[in-house]
């Protein structure tokens, strides 16, 4: 006899485990399925062991330019292995710990490990059991795309899914692609020793980010030894004699080739959709995932989806509100909508945060706007901190309401959040002046910045002043 359930979440990824946390402190009736580890792609394969690689090149780095800050600079002898043996180490902290399925299963839940499979709208399918469920929220997650490319499969490549299960950084390395993953990845191997070359097939790196401070970050880029080529197009990839992978392509329309011990591929992510049975059963799937409605709803009202496996925004955070709201909305009464506005930041150093539109973006959609900049050279703690390489952005609409906001500098990705906040409530960004920020803090620019916004009204009524001088008494 089929077992009876509120929900059945497939995945224990990012989205997967807040919703399952969600759904058990309701006291609802929850199973989960998983097929590999808890802990998804965050845990394994992107933020947390990205994040580790990323810490450790940060101090190769500060010891090699110590002199800086008036110290001593070391060129480290770095062995790869011990920093891989860190990342790991540091996975398997957080898997015995937050990520532990003991910790879930404490909350009430039933994990069952399995590939599951929807066979109807209220029903999933593992292992030969059959879990009968009033509603089922699919967060299965993605996978690194492959682009086609000749002979890449043969020579084979690293992604962000292997890249850490190496016991050790190669000595040369061709990235493929110019986006987040591949360009946090090329900044800390090279912080590490690695000789590092980024081929980008567009212009530029990056480029859903505002470009002035891309155009800050490329140059920091190659001034630290990353080798960024644009204007890439790959035409096959060989392998030498040797073992050495060679990629065979123009740059700027000449023919060109780079030579590598071995190649990474980070040009996006593909929607695991496979194998579950979705279109049997009705869901509609596109070319970016489950197709879902702004309440996370499939085609199918009893089946949701969140995460990259929706294919709305792929990031840990938004899986996670994503999968909060679908089962708000399953379970409570009224609607539970998604939000649009998800703020992002890409981990290099220094960090490029964004929220909202760029400018180009702004401009398409409201036309006439304002742009305030404040450069980090005009910051104090940026400048006691020896890092005064940045700038903040802030994109302002109809009625100075802040409507799009980018951050290049040291902990961009803890500073965005309030200029989120202004444009996710329609504020104008002089609404921050009136805030007191502490002093000293990279958050004192955008105070400032604000600021700035206020000053340049009240000139505008400085003919007010002239009147009090007519009351010589005061008021």
């Amino acid at each position: 006899m089929a077992r009876r359930y509120d929900l059945v979440i497939v995945g224990m990824g990012s989205g997967g485990m807040v919703a399952a946390e969600f759904a058990a402190k309701l006291k609802l009736k929850v199973a989960v399925v998983e097929q590999g580890r808890v802990g998804g792609d965050c845990l394994w394969t992107g933020c947390v062991p990205s994040k580790a690689l990323l810490a450790s090149a940060k101090v190769a780095h500060h010891l090699r330019t110590a002199d800086r800050w008036g110290l001593p600079a070391t060129d480290p002898a770095i062995d790869t292995a011990a920093v891989w043996r860190r990342i790991r180490a540091v996975q398997h902290d957080i898997a015995a710990t937050d990520d532990n399925p003991e910790r879930f299963q404490a909350l009430g839940m039933e994990l069952i490990t399995g590939t599951a499979r929807i066979s109807g709208p209220h029903r999933v399918e593992v292992g030969g059991r059959t879990l009968q469920t009033r509603y089922v929220l699919l967060c299965t997650g993605s996978r690194p795309a492959t682009p086609p490319i000749p002979g890449l499969a043969e020579a084979r490549y690293l992604t962000s899914e292997n890249v850490f299960e190496i016991d050790r950084a190669p000595a040369r390395v061709v990235a493929i692609g110019g986006g987040p993953i591949a360009i946090e990845l090329a900044q800390g191997l090279t912080r590490l020793g690695v000789k590092v070359t980024v081929l980008q097939k567009g212009p530029g790196i990056l480029p859903r980010d505002e470009p002035e401070l891309v155009a800050i970050l490329t140059r920091r880029l190659r001034a630290e030894g990353v080798d960024l080529r644009l204007d890439v197009d790959i035409e096959r990839v060989a392998v030498t004699d040797d073992g050495a992978k060679v990629v065979h392509g123009t740059q700027a329309g000449e023919p060109t080739s780079w030579e590598a011990d071995e190649l990474l591929v980070g040009v996006g992510r593909r929607p695991n959709v496979e194998g579950l049975g979705l279109e049997d059963v009705g869901v509609d799937i596109g070319q970016r995932g489950v197709k879902v409605d702004d309440r996370m709803r499939s085609t199918v009202p009893s089946i949701y989806a969140a995460g990259d496996v929706a294919g709305r925004f792929l990031f840990t955070h938004s899986a996670g509100h994503e999968a909060v709201r679908a089962v708000r909305d399953m379970f409570f009464p009224g609607r539970g909508t998604v939000s649009d506005l998800v703020p992002w930041c890409t981990f290099t150093d220094p960090e490029l945060a964004h929220a909202g539109l760029t400018e180009g973006e702004a401009r398409k959609v409201h036309g006439e706007v304002q742009v305030h900049r404040m450069d980090l050279s005009h910051s104090d703690r940026a400048r006691a901190d020896g890092d005064a390489e940045g700038r903040i952005v802030a994109v302002c609409g109809p009625k100075g309401r802040l409507v799009g906001a980018g951050i290049l500098a040291a902990g961009a990705g803890e500073m965005i959040h309030e200029l989120a906040l202004l444009i996710k409530d329609e504020r104008p960004l002089t609404d921050l002046s009136s805030l007191i920020h502490v002093y000293p803090t990279l958050s004192t620019s955008i105070g400032q910045l604000a600021a700035e916004g206020t000053f340049a009204s009240a000139l505008r009524l400085a003919w007010v002043t002239r009147l009090t001088r007519l009351w010589p008494f005061g008021r």
